[in-house]
C-alpha cells in the first residue's frame, strides 16, 4: 500500500443486498441488481469536497458522509494519511431506509475506494500515465472483514462485496478488552440455483435500521432458538439446490414479528403473500418485502396484484460480482462534466 497522491483518481460501482431471508439472521445475504456509484479524486488543494447527483435523501454533504467516514477509518487500518484533499462525487440508486443494505453498500464502497487509491498497483500505473484503465485487483478479504465489523453485522456487507449469496460467520470472540473481541468476519458463497429470483416489494415509507432493531428482545427462547436454526439451515439447501422449499425455509422466530408494529403494514404484506404461496420475507430491517421465487414472470404478477397502492415491485436480479474498483485517469474526468479535476 502506499499514501494516496494527488491525481489518483477511482470509480467505485456497488450493488445493494437484502439481509436475513427470513431465518438467516445477520449471516445470510443476497446481492441485488441495484447500484450506487462513486468517484474519488485525490486533489492537491486541501478540503473535502462532496458532489450528489439527484435527491441527496438526507445524506451529509460533509465529513459525516458514510463512504467518507469509512475511507478515513480504512486508510487508518492500513496505516496511510488520509489526503488534504478529496472529491466525492456520488451516484445513489439504492433508496435510504428501506431495507436494500443502502449503509452497507455505503461502508464496502468506502473500505472498497480507500484501498484502491492505496493499492500498490499504482506505483507501476503512475510510471506508465498513458495506462488504460485498469480494474484495481482487491483483497476482498479484507474489505468484507472490515466492512462486516463496521457495519455491525455482516450478512448486507458481504453481499455487496462478494455478489450472489453469502452466508457469514465471525470469529470466536476473545475476553473482554482482547482485540480479537469483535472476531474477525468470514464469508462464504452460497451457490444459488439458477431459477431463483428475488422479487423487491418497495413502499414509500423509511424505516431506519436503528428503529427496527430497537424493538428486538434481548433474549430468545430457548425452542424458538431451535425452530429458527433448523429453518436456517434449509433455507441454504433451498436457495443452492431445491427451490420448492422456498416458503418452509423462509419461516423465522427471531425478528420479524417481534417487528411488526415498526413496519407500517409490512408485515401484513407479508401475511397475505405467504397465504397466497409465495416465500415472502421483510427485507434487511424493512420496510421493503422480499419474495424469492423460482417461477418468474407468473409469480412476479401474481406478487404485483398483492401488493398495496403506491408500493413499487423491482426484479433487480442478482448480480454474481460485487463492488468493484476501477482506476481513472484525470484527463477522462474532465470530460464528466460534474467531475472537474
Amino acid at each position: 500500500m502506499s499514501a494516496p497522491r494527488p491525481g489518483r483518481a477511482v470509480r467505485v460501482r456497488v450493488p445493494a443486498s437484502s439481509a436475513n431471508l427470513g431465518p438467516g439472521f445477520d449471516s445470510i445475504g443476497m446481492a441485488l441488481g441495484v447500484y450506487d456509484e462513486y468517484v474519488a479524486v485525490v486533489r492537491t488543494e486541501p478540503g473535502l469536497r462532496i458532489d450528489i447527483d439527484g435527491d441527496p435523501q438526507g445524506v451529509p454533504g460533509d465529513e459525516r458522509h458514510l463512504v467518507y467516514a469509512t475511507m478515513r477509518r480504512a486508510w487508518s487500518e492500513l496505516g496511510v494519511p488520509t489526503p488534504e484533499g478529496l472529491t466525492l462525487h456520488c451516484a445513489n440508486t439504492i433508496r435510504q431506509g428501506r431495507g436494500m443494505g443502502s449503509s452497507a453498500a455505503a461502508i464496502v464502497a468506502g473500505v472498497a475506494a480507500a484501498h484502491g487509491l492505496a493499492a500498490a498497483q499504482w506505483t507501476a500505473w503512475e510510471n506508465a500515465p498513458g495506462a488504460a484503465d485498469t480494474l484495481v485487483d482487491l483483497d476482498l478479504e479484507t474489505v468484507n472483514d472490515l466492512a462486516g465489523r463496521l457495519e455491525g453485522h455482516p450478512d448486507n456487507a458481504s453481499a455487496s462485496v462478494y455478489g450472489g449469496a453469502t452466508i457469514s460467520w465471525l470469529d470466536e470472540p476473545g475476553p473482554p478488552g482482547d482485540e480479537r473481541t469483535v472476531g474477525r468476519v468470514h464469508s462464504e458463497a452460497i451457490p444459488l440455483h439458477p431459477d431463483i429470483e428475488p422479487l423487491v416489494a418497495v413502499p414509500q415509507v423509511q424505516l431506519p435500521t436503528a428503529t427496527a432493531r430497537a424493538v428486538l428482545p434481548a433474549q430468545v427462547p430457548h425452542p424458538e432458538a431451535a425452530l429458527n436454526s433448523a429453518r436456517a439451515g434449509l433455507l441454504v439447501l433451498a436457495l443452492s439446490a431445491q427451490p420448492r422449499l422456498l416458503l418452509p425455509a423462509t419461516r423465522e422466530w427471531l425478528h420479524q414479528e417481534q417487528r411488526r408494529s415498526s413496519l407500517g403494514g409490512a408485515m401484513e404484506v407479508v401475511d397475505e403473500l405467504r397465504c397466497a404461496g409465495h416465500a415472502a420475507v421483510i427485507s434487511g430491517a424493512g420496510p421493503s418485502v422480499l419474495v424469492l421465487t423460482a417461477d418468474g414472470d407468473d409469480a412476479a404478477a401474481q406478487v404485483a396484484a398483492l401488493l398495496p397502492e403506491q408500493w413499487r415491485l423491482l426484479r433487480p436480479g442478482v448480480p454474481d460480482q460485487g463492488v468493484r474498483v476501477e482506476r481513472v485517469t484525470l484527463e477522462g474526468l474532465h470530460g464528466e462534466s460534474a467531475l472537474p479535476a
